[in-house]
This record gives C-alpha cells, structure tokens and sequence, in this order.
C-alpha cells in the first residue's frame, strides 16, 4: 500500500491553530476539549499510581496523552531519552525516574507555554536530569546518534509530514536504539474533508495516518516494528471525534520500533 505523506492543509495554519490549543491545555487545563485529560486518563491508559505519585500534579493535569508505552520502551538506568512533544512534561518526569540521576531526559516542545511549565515544574521539583528545548519534532536541535530512547505521546498525528518525524527519530537513536511511542491511526484512510479541515487535525483527528501507511512510513525510517497494542481505553469525548472514530476505526495504538 502506497505511503501518503502530503496533504492538503496549511502547515502554518495548522501550527496556530496546534500552539492555541495546547498553549490552553498548559494555562487551563480543567477547559474543554475533544480529548480527556488528567490522572483520571492516564491511570486509565497503564501509567502506575506510584510514579504518578512522584511526578509534579500540574504536569499531570495538562497530560494529553493517549496511551503508554512505557513497557515497551523498557527504560534503563543511565539511559538518554527524548521526548517529541513533550507538552509539560508529564512523560519526560516519568522516564526521569525510570533513567535515574545517571540518565538524562530531554524534551522537546514547539509551544512557549508548555516549555515554560515544564520547565519550571522540573526546577521546582528537583527534576536535575531532564531539560527541555523549544523545536519541532520535525527538526530537533539535536546531533545524531543522541538517544538510547525516543518517545512520544499522542503528537506525531500533529505532524504534516509523519515519514519526516520517523527519519528524524531515526537520526536521533543510536544503532539498536528504541522508539517507544503513542499514537492516534486509522483503519481506514480518511476523506479529504476531514483532512483538509485544520481545525480536525489539532484536535488529533483529521492528521490520524491510515495504520498501514503509519507502518510503512516507520520502516521506511529504518526502523522496524517489533510490537504494536491497540489502547481501546483511550476514548474521544467530543461528538466530532466520537464520530469520526466509529466511522473511520480512529484509535489509539502503542508501539516499540527498533533501529536498523
């Protein structure tokens, strides 16, 4: 099947319309959305009460995630991890306590907002082994071969371009590396309406890659797919995303690649 990597909406405006939605999700994270936020959805999703118990409340309030992965990436002491979009660092303090202070954690976020909570969060709580960098997962400021550990949650649907974040998260693994990531995909391949609507895709819906093409754009990366999880607990909660989920197979998967 063949990869679809262009498609017809404005990266520029969609990257407005990204940074307002989650420059609220950071300031006002009780507000409405098409998704579920908070300790609530992310004890649902797998993450451990006891971790969450060491990792900062606010961080976990505006946590929007949508699934987890952290069994699958199998973090290890002393590990360097990257975080591609990493919001306000509910995932990277978690992969902190997973590295330990001989491990480092950096992540990387595109909106001021998020950076500067999950900045001041870290600082605040102790968190010396985790950084966080403004960028675009697209293009991380970052040299090759950084990382034991990429990860991310619920952020490369965001991306116009998918097969430029995998080769991206490719360069940034070393050799054997791993790619540890929660997503949102389709059953089958969304209609231009949808797509084209840049209101859809910052909401995770409308940049949702049709599961095949999402594995084919990875191993076309040079990673290779060891496992992949659906997460039925991960549920939209907006009647447009409730929609398209049951029309479309929209849904939350959770997948460990490794690097060629």
């Amino acid at each position: 099947m063949a990869t679809v990597t262009n498609v017809a909406v404005d990266p520029k405006e969609l990257e407005v319309k990204v940074k307002a939605m989650y420059r609220e999700v950071a300031e006002n994270p009780l507000g409405e959305f098409h998704f579920e936020m908070g300790r609530d959805l992310a004890e649902r999703l797998g993450y451990p009460a006891a971790e969450l118990d060491r990792v900062p409340r606010e961080a976990i309030e505006s946590f929007a995630g949508v699934g987890y992965y952290f069994h699958l990436a199998a973090l290890q002491p002393g590990e360097c991890v990257v975080d591609l979009g990493s919001g306000s660092g509910m995932d990277s303090f978690v992969a902190a306590l997973a590295v330990g202070a001989g491990g480092k954690v950096i992540g990387v976020d595109m909106t001021d907002e998020q950076l500067a909570k999950a900045g001041r969060l870290g600082d605040r709580d102790g968190f010396g082994n985790v950084t966080f960098l403004k960028g675009y997962i697209e293009d991380v400021p970052l040299s090759g071969g950084t990382a034991d550990v990429v990860i991310s949650n619920g952020v490369i649907n965001l991306a116009t371009d998918k097969s430029k974040v995998f080769r991206e998260a490719a360069r940034l693994l070393k050799p054997g590396g791993r790619f540890a990531i929660s997503d949102i995909v389709t059953e089958v391949q969304l209609p231009q309406n949808i797509v084209c609507n840049s209101t859809l895709w910052a909401a995770c819906i409308g940049g949702a890659a049709q599961q095949e093409n999402y594995r084919s754009q990875i191993e076309a990366a040079g990673l290779r797919l060891a496992r992949l999880e659906d997460n039925p607990q991960y549920q939209f909660i907006s009647d447009n995303a409730k929609g398209a989920s049951k029309k479309f197979g929209v849904k939350s998967v959770s997948l460990l690649a490794i690097k060629s």
